[in-house]
């Protein structure tokens, strides 16, 4: 019985499928890339099913030849289906933070070169192709778009530079939408038989970009709310990324007139960027996985059947056609070099990206394969019935036989040209730390096989033949080892901080397991131990340590609640900022303190004794830096760190103790019945974690008051009215009070922290229990010098004009200040502390001046230096 309708489509696609699966073990065992081998595949079938179809001895087939042939799938099913999908893991696979950084040469080689090479085409075309000039910009713009799949797997196959692969997949993301915004005015130009005025086309182009691109950013930060809002479901948030990317191209594309492939790349790239802090650690790589094999499936499906059409599209073609397909291809060859070659340089001398190896510029002009998009884009124009016989012709047949000849010239013998240009070869930082880790690992391996086979009861001669083995292998890395003289000592201290920001990212997405931790903190965490591999990456030492002080700056966010409440007494916003940053501070000094462990005992063996004690030293003041910034809160705030302590540690307890269920499990020590009523336990008693500690933020404003001197002798109520006056302000290193000339307007009370005013002829240093501003406000005059904060600090605030009244009622306020002015000129005052108590309980805090340099000097002088390194370095 003939199989016939669904069905017969839904047999066609299992068999597809089945046809998938069988090329990808038989390409590697080949040495052929994936996506010239499914061409092949597609256009044997599409040539057989043909054939079968003319043959009427062969007409027993004839129902499933006809099926395939007739597959129920359009141009627009093409790009509606495959597309969004595509493009979406290609933007949710990109380090979009190291992308970043190549912005300029991924728009140049996406967007501009797009143009180039539809003009450079389309006028090549134009002498001989006897057709108006828009047909032949119409075949430039389909054969433009670069297909990544092919280049992308080869490169990752054989080991190739990962910045070459990052910028071939940073350009596929948007070139397939500069090159269908360009097919699709022309195509409407040519359908509607009017001429393009060029300005208008190009403000459509701005206008299409622009607006997808804040579309799709806003549909993923949107996303991202409600998969933080639902709480941890992870089949409804993985459910949400596979709706998005049709969301956000369909409203792009169908109702609002954007670009839908710049849509929904802006999306990828926004879960891409936030999704590690927002998913948990276990469901996003579960993610990633779903959608590798989403596109693993999308992408073969889309190659085979778009190749099926390929006989469909040659037919009837002549020797001149194969003239003008030599002469398309050559223009867009030439088209890619003159940009790759003539533009990069000009941005690498314009500093506005990292200069490209001319390797890696050879690999890209001749890696711009052309594939599935193409086809579809022209089996679009063949479809459209406004389109003359003529036209559709020509578009089908040259279209076709330009992705012909990339995939089986080019994809061919894209490999050979990497292998020979030697791109596959590691970096020399890699190349010299391979030899440094294998001998050191390899020597572990070795004492570990050792002490195994004595406790299995191996034989002696097993054993030993094994272990002179590995001997032999650790003996031969020691010889090749060139790890001291092939790197210096800054790349040597460039590498160690580059793992200690990766160190510090697992650590940190290690934490995020623990359920009830903020999704904005560990977000803020996240971002800026990446920002700081950046930054060592790029600048060394001192990119490093810019980063750092970033992440130590309070957010727009938090400075936005602290401005409503000095102004608006508004302290609701202020409240939420601050019990994020007490969280903040308090997992980023744990991270410090593991991260100080790992240096010593990971980390040393490894780099040698001098980096680490280079490294150690920017780890051990960022250390104390958060250390005091800890003392500063918990002095103020005791009681919500003691909560704050007391609830985290039983959340890294009850994951503790979910762990040691599944280690009991997976030795077969519970049942799994007894699991899962342990596992529902500890998520009750998780739930009973799982709220918001309240953060009291004026607590404890009039017992502070009267620590400081300024106010000795005032009457208890007065300073109870005065505390009800007063706000707070909590400092970062660094940050400026007044500027010199500037007229006092707000009045500060050092609570907690340092401060410094910066004479021309000295520096004064103020401590807790300090007033800055004071004088300058009761006499009207503008502030002297420079005041900055040198640590997080925690200082009350009053507006000028109520510390003027408090004076006027109560002049004893003018002669405690006037007492304190001649003892600090007298040198009677003790040296500032960072917090108050001196003389009482407990002893004064001097502050760290490691801290402080770190925090507020010029970058250079805040890395420590030695003499013997910097001799050393290259």
């Amino acid at each position: 019985m003939a199989i016939a309708g669904l069905a017969a489509i839904l047999m066609a696609i299992a068999m597809l499928l089945v046809v998938v699966s069988t090329v990808q073990p038989i390409a590697r065992r080949l040495e052929l890339s994936e996506t010239v081998l499914l061409a092949i595949v597609g256009i044997v079938i599409g040539g057989v099913a043909d054939l079968v179809l003319r043959n009427a001895h062969l007409e027993i087939f004839s129902g499933a030849a006809e099926t395939l042939l007739d597959f129920p799938l359009n141009s627009e099913a093409f790009l509606l289906i495959f597309l969004p999908i595509l493009v979406f893991q290609g933007a949710l696979g990109i380090d979009v933070r190291r992308l970043a950084h190549e912005t300029a040469t991924v728009l140049l080689l996406a967007v501009v070169a797009v143009v180039v090479s539809t003009a450079t085409i389309g006028l090549a075309l134009y002498p001989f192709a006897g057709l108006p000039l828009a047909v032949c910009l119409l075949l430039g713009s389909i054969v433009a778009t670069t297909d990544p799949s092919a280049v992308a797997g080869i490169f990752k196959e054989i080991g190739a530079a990962s910045r070459l692969t990052r910028l071939v997949e940073g350009e596929a993301l948007l070139n397939d939408a500069a090159a269908i915004s360009i097919f699709s005015i022309l195509l409407a130009s040519i359908t509607a038989h009017h001429k393009i005025m060029l300005g208008g086309a190009v403000l459509e182009f701005l206008v299409s970009f622009a607006g997808a691109l804040v579309i799709g950013v806003v549909f993923g930060r949107l996303t991202l709310m409600l998969i933080a809002t639902i709480g941890a479901a992870p089949a409804a948030e993985i459910t949400l990324t596979v709706a998005l990317p049709y969301l956000s191209y369909i409203v792009c594309d169908e109702f609002l007139g954007f670009s839908g492939v710049v849509a929904t790349a802006a999306s990828g790239l926004t879960i891409s960027i936030y999704g590690p802090s927002t998913f948990r650690p276990q469901t996003w790589r579960f993610l990633n996985e779903l959608w590798q094999q989403l596109v693993f499936w999308a992408g073969s499906l889309v190659f085979v059947l778009a190749s099926m059409l390929v006989p469909r599209l040659l037919a009837g073609m002549t020797r001149w056609d194969c003239v003008l397909i030599l002469i398309a291809t050559g223009a867009g060859l030439l088209a890619r070099a003159s940009v790759v070659f003539g533009m990069l340089p000009i941005l690498a001398a314009t500093r506005l990206s990292p200069p490209v190896p001319t390797p890696f510029k050879i690999t890209m002009v001749w890696g711009g394969l052309r594939g599935a998009i193409t086809l579809a884009l022209a089996l679009a124009v063949t479809e459209n019935e406004h389109v003359s016989t003529q036209i559709a012709h020509f578009i089908g047949i040259i279209a076709t036989g330009f992705v012909l000849i990339t995939l089986f010239i080019n994809g061919t013998t894209l490999r050979y040209l990497v292998l020979f240009l030697k791109l596959d070869q590691l970096p020399l930082i890699d190349q010299a730390l391979r030899h440094q880790i294998l001998a050191i690992g390899l020597g572990e391996v070795r004492d570990q096989t050792r002490e195994v086979a004595g406790e299995l009861g191996f034989s002696r001669n097993v054993t030993n033949s094994v272990v002179q083995f590995l001997d032999r292998r650790v003996t031969t890395e020691q010889q090749a080892n060139t790890f001291d003289t092939a790197l210096g000592d800054r790349q040597r201290v460039t590498l160690a901080l580059i793992v200690i920001g990766n160190r510090e990212r697992s650590i940190l997405l290690d934490l995020f397991r623990i359920q009830g931790l903020s999704r904005r903190v560990m977000e803020t965490l996240l971002r800026s131990a990446e920002a700081m591999v950046d930054g060592a990456r790029l600048e060394g030492r001192f990119g490093y340590v810019r980063a750092l002080r970033r992440r130590l700056k309070p957010s727009l966010r938090f400075r936005i609640a602290q401005a409503i409440h000095h102004r608006l007494h508004f302290d609701l916003p202020l409240m939420y900022c601050m019990t994020e940053r007490f969280e903040m501070l308090m997992i980023a000094h744990f991270v410090s303190l593991s991260l100080t462990r790992f240096m010593r005992t990971r980390m040393e063996p490894t780099l040698g004794l001098r980096i680490s004690e280079i490294v150690g030293e920017v780890l051990g003041r960022q250390c104390k830096l958060l250390d005091e910034a800890l003392q500063t809160l918990r002095l103020h705030y005791h009681g919500y760190s003691e909560a704050l302590e007391n609830r985290m540690l039983r959340q890294i307890a009850l994951r503790l103790e979910e762990e040691k269920y599944d280690s009991l499990l997976s030795e077969s020590l519970l049942s799994d019945e007894l699991h899962r009523e342990l596992h529902r336990d500890v998520e009750q008693r998780r739930a009973h974690l799982d709220f918001r500690l309240k953060f009291n933020i004026k607590a404890g404003i009039e017992s502070r008051i009267h620590g400081f001197a300024i106010f000795k002798g005032l009457p208890d109520g007065v300073l109870h009215d005065l505390s009800m006056k007063m706000s707070l302000h909590f400092s970062s290193p660094g940050e400026r009070l007044y500027k010199r000339g500037q007229k006092v307007h707000t009045i500060y009370f050092i609570s907690a922290g340092l401060a410094e005013t910066h004479y021309a002829e000295r520096d004064v240093r103020f401590g807790a229990g300090a007033v800055i501003g004071a004088t300058e406000a009761l006499t009207g005059a503008r502030v002297a010098a420079t005041s900055r904060s040198l640590q997080f600090g925690h200082f009350l605030t009053m507006s000028a004009r109520t510390f003027r009244r408090l004076v006027e009622e109560h002049p004893i306020v003018r002669d405690n200040l006037m007492q304190l002015e001649q003892a600090r000129a007298d040198g009677e005052l003790p040296d500032a502390r960072l917090l108050p108590g001196e003389g009482k309980d407990r002893p004064g805090t001097s502050p760290s001046y490691d801290a402080i340099a770190l925090a507020t000097a010029p970058v250079g002088s805040a890395i420590p230096v030695r003499k013997d390194t910097d001799a050393k370095e290259d």
